[in-house]
């Protein structure tokens, strides 16, 4: 795990698809604000999301690929959380 005043894993991958992080002492600089706001949007964005599958999951009559496009975004949201999970986790004393 990385201590808390080290790098901090970006709520987003870089062009190849790996992690991104930062280096910074100073939580209150523009990419640390910025990756504050994405956070903050990937959660709300996931928020919404539960509530759209709640419904969509009551519909008995639901199509397969109402499903299968739930289950697309449900599994993109999901990936979203568990990396701002991580990025907190690691930056706690």
């Amino acid at each position: 795990m990385t201590p808390h005043n080290e790098l901090r894993l970006l709520p987003w991958s870089g062009p190849d698809g790996k992690p991104c992080f930062l280096s910074a002492d100073d939580n209150a600089g523009h990419l640390s604000r910025l990756a504050d706001n994405t956070e903050a949007a990937q959660l709300g964005l996931g928020s919404e999301l539960l509530d759209r599958a709640l419904e969509v999951l009551s519909d008995e009559h639901a199509a397969p690929d109402e499903l299968r496009c739930l289950a697309t975004d449900l599994t993109s949201a999901l990936r979203d959380v568990v990396r701002v999970a991580t990025s907190r986790g690691h930056r706690l004393p």
